[in-house]
C-alpha cells in the first residue's frame, strides 16, 4: 500500500489543535481529538443559523457584511422603528443610535461604520448617513418612495424602482450630500425589487410591476440594460453581492420562499439550498459567498437570521476510517 509520504512527498503533520486558516486539500492529525483531518471545498452553498435580532421586525435594510452587518428600520410589533444593530458574525448588538425618523421599506447600503439609509414609509424621501454610533440627516431622494431598491457605497449611492403609490422606474445617484435623477430609468418599472452591485454597475432584480417579475437589469452609471431573468419571479426579496456575483433569496412567488439564485454576470442559477424559513420583506447584506438574511415575515414576524455560504467555500471534515 502507497504511504501518504511518498504519493504527496511530506508527512502528515501532528497539531494540538485545528489550524486558524488551513489550505484547501491540506491533511492533519489533530492529537487532542485524536482525529485525522481535511479541508475541501464546498460543492453548493449552505444557509447556517445565526444570532437572532433584538428587536422583531419586517421591511428592515441592511448594509455591511456577513461578520460586520448592520440592520436598521423596518417595521416592529408596535410600528415603524428606527432601531439599528451591528452583526459581528454570530450575535446582533443594538447601536444608541436609531434612525432620526422610524420607517419600513426603506433600502440601503454602505458598510457597518459608513451606512446609508434612504426613502421608505412613512418618510419616504428622507435620507440618513450611519458612522457607526449615530445617523445623521442628508438631503432627500427627488422621487419619494417606498419598496425601492439600493447599492453601493455611503459617498456613491444608488437607488432604483419602489412606489408611492404608483410603481416607478426613476433612478437616483447620491455624491455622499444630495441626490440626482439619473437620465435612465430601469426598462421595467417595479416595486419590492432586489438590488446590488455599485453605483456604476448596479443590478435590479424581480419586484412587482405590480404582477410578479423576474426580470434582471444592469446599470453602467448610465443606463439600464435588461440582461437574464432570474429563474422564479418574487418579490420582497433581499440580494446581496456585485454585479457579476450576487445573491437572491427569500421574497414571495405567491407563496413565501427562501428560494437562493446565484448570478455569474450572464445568468441566474438556482441553489438547492433554501433558507431554513421562508420568508418575505427580510433584510440582506454580504457578498455572494457570504450573505445574511434577517427579519422578515414567515408565519410569524421573524428575529431569526440565517447566514449563507456559498460554493467554494473552505470547511473542515474529520476522516473516518474503517
Amino acid at each position: 500500500m502507497s504511504e501518504y509520504k511518498g504519493i504527496k512527498g511530506f508527512t502528515i503533520q501532528s497539531l494540538s489543535a485545528d489550524p486558524a486558516d488551513p489550505n484547501i486539500g491540506q491533511v492533519w492529525y489533530n492529537s487532542s481529538s485524536g482525529s485525522l483531518k481535511l479541508t475541501s471545498a464546498t460543492t453548493s452553498g449552505t444557509w447556517a443559523t445565526g444570532g437572532n435580532l433584538a428587536t422583531t421586525r419586517y421591511a428592515p435594510a441592511g448594509a455591511g457584511t456577513q461578520t460586520a452587518g448592520l440592520g436598521f428600520g423596518g417595521q416592529a410589533p408596535g410600528g415603524a422603528t428606527g432601531a439599528t444593530e451591528e452583526y459581528n458574525g454570530a450575535t446582533w448588538t443594538t447601536s444608541p443610535g436609531s434612525l432620526n425618523t422610524a420607517r419600513q421599506a426603506l433600502a440601503g447600503t454602505g458598510t457597518q461604520t459608513a451606512a446609508l439609509g434612504f426613502g421608505g414609509y412613512p418618510a419616504v424621501g428622507a435620507t440618513e448617513e450611519y458612522n457607526g454610533s449615530s445617523w445623521t440627516n442628508s438631503n432627500s431622494l427627488n422621487t419619494g418612495r417606498e419598496n425601492l431598491a439600493g447599492c453601493g457605497t455611503q459617498t456613491a449611492g444608488l437607488a432604483f424602482g419602489g412606489e408611492n403609490p404608483g410603481v416607478f422606474s426613476a433612478t437616483e445617484e447620491y455624491d455622499g450630500n444630495s441626490w440626482a435623477t439619473s437620465p435612465g430609468s430601469l426598462n421595467t418599472a417595479r416595486r419590492s425589487l432586489g438590488g446590488a452591485g455599485t453605483q456604476t454597475a448596479g443590478l435590479a432584480f424581480a419586484g412587482a410591476t405590480p404582477s410578479l417579475t423576474a426580470a434582471t437589469e444592469e446599470y453602467n452609471g448610465t443606463s439600464w440594460t435588461s440582461v437574464n431573468s432570474m429563474n422564479t419571479a418574487r418579490s420582497s426579496l433581499a440580494g446581496a453581492g456585485i454585479q457579476t456575483a450576487a445573491l437572491g433569496f427569500g421574497g414571495q412567488t405567491p407563496t413565501y420562499t427562501g428560494a437562493t439564485e446565484e448570478y455569474n454576470g450572464t445568468s441566474w442559477t438556482s441553489s438547492p439550498a433554501s433558507m431554513s424559513t421562508a420568508r418575505v420583506a427580510l433584510g440582506g447584506a454580504g457578498t455572494q459567498s457570504a450573505a445574511l438574511g434577517f427579519g422578515g415575515i414567515s408565519t410569524i414576524v421573524e428575529v431569526a437570521t440565517e447566514e449563507w455560504t456559498g460554493p467554494g467555500a473552505a470547511v473542515t471534515k474529520t476522516i473516518t476510517v474503517s
